[in-house]
């Protein structure tokens, strides 16, 4: 696209209880971050969930 620019953005993450801008994580830190996964509610929902119940 013509006239596109590109900015850096900041990207934070929330750490027991706050935010904290990822940049300032350690190489540990940062490299598990990179492996999480996102959920939403809706494929929650849509998936095959069953709720255990306990037998007395």
């Amino acid at each position: 696209m013509k006239g596109e620019k590109k900015v850096p953005v900041e990207v934070y993450s929330r750490v027991v209880g706050y935010f904290r801008p990822v940049n300032q994580w350690n190489k540990g830190k940062k490299e598990e971050f990179s492996e999480r996964k996102e959920y939403s509610l809706s494929s929650v929902r849509e998936s095959n969930v069953y709720e255990y119940k306990r037998h007395s």
